[in-house]
């Protein structure tokens, strides 16, 4: 069983991430870290707490990061998950409480715990593992893996017309902290990106059969992502927002779901039209080999993806 840490920012589709890695029997879930992302660090721990309830899930410790990204700005969302976040499910308030660490700190003390043998998983702006960096600078050392949500690398169409942040080429997670992506991706880590590419493409949508199954299951977290999918529907988009953030999780259950190619990449910070575009260098001659070399996902077997995820929420 796999050891994982998830730095998360609920979220509908990190709401359904949390669901995936407390169910998986391939996964041991350890802490939760939430992050200024698609709501303010203080309303993602919140809802972190929220889901863990909704799960009947253990007592785990959950800590908060900052709430505000590196630069000091938040930006403006341009897609809502609803007014709660969680596309108005309506979850009660929780009774848990949030451990006295900050995100840094508990990121830290967990990868020193499970030294090696600890998978990160960030599904939001990498805010707190660029803090948990700076508080150790060996940590790349201590994770197993890094599996980023966040990007848009022109593997596919998708990157570019799917784009979630608020300019015409950047990715929400990066948009929001492009100065915390660019520490992290320079950083040395064992990391995997999953962009837009592969994250929002058209064959991750949830195929009928799926639907079918979680309407009839009868479990809690069936009937979130249900909410979750009429929520978006409803809104003119499609079930992929949904889904985002489980192919993290379910790269950390089975790594042969995703097919990766290694890219030079770096992140814009600056010019507000690019700001938080990850840009790759793809030349045939004169290419910026000092750039990070990351490891993108440039595919993903989609009808087995789709079964986990069905299967494990279903269930």
């Amino acid at each position: 069983m796999k050891n994982v840490l998830l730095d998360t920012d609920p979220g509908m589709d990190d709401a359904l991430a949390i669901a995936l890695a407390h169910k998986s029997g391939a996964l041991d879930l350890k802490a939760i870290t939430a992050v200024t992302g698609n709501l303010p660090a203080d309303r993602t721990a919140a809802n972190a707490l929220k889901i863990l309830d909704l799960l009947g899930a253990p007592d785990l410790p959950v800590a908060r990061g900052p709430l505000l990204p590196s630069a000091g700005d938040y930006p403006s969302d341009p897609f809502s998950h609803g007014s709660d976040g969680l596309a108005e499910s309506r979850l009660p308030e929780s009774d848990r409480k949030l451990d006295d660490r900050s995100a840094a700190q508990l990121i830290v003390d967990v990868a020193a715990e499970y030294a090696g043998d600890l998978t990160l998983c960030a599904l939001g702006p990498l805010t707190n593992v660029a803090a948990a960096l700076e508080l150790d600078p060996d940590l790349p050392a201590k994770l197993g893996e890094l599996i980023v949500i966040g990007g848009s690398f022109g593997e596919t169409p998708y990157a570019w017309s799917q784009a979630t942040g608020a300019n015409p080429v950047s990715e929400w997670n990066v948009f929001v902290d492009p100065e915390a992506a660019r520490t992290v991706f320079r950083a040395g880590f064992n990391l995997l990106a999953v962009g837009l590419d592969v994250a929002t493409h058209p064959s991750i949508n949830f195929r009928d059969q799926d639907l079918d199954a979680l309407r009839t299951s009868g479990t809690a977290e069936a009937a979130l992502a249900l909410r979750v999918v009429e929520f978006v529907n409803g809104r003119g988009y499609q079930s992929y927002c949904s889904l985002i953030d489980s192919v993290a999780v379910a790269a950390a259950v089975d790594r042969t779901l995703v097919d990766e190619t290694s890219l030079y990449c770096d992140v814009a910070t600056s010019d507000p039209l690019t700001r938080g575009m990850t840009v790759v260098d793809r030349r045939a001659h004169h290419r910026w080999t000092d750039l990070p070399l990351i490891t993108v996902a440039r595919n993903l077997d989609f009808p087995r993806f789709l079964d986990l995820v069905t299967t494990e929420l279903a269930r």
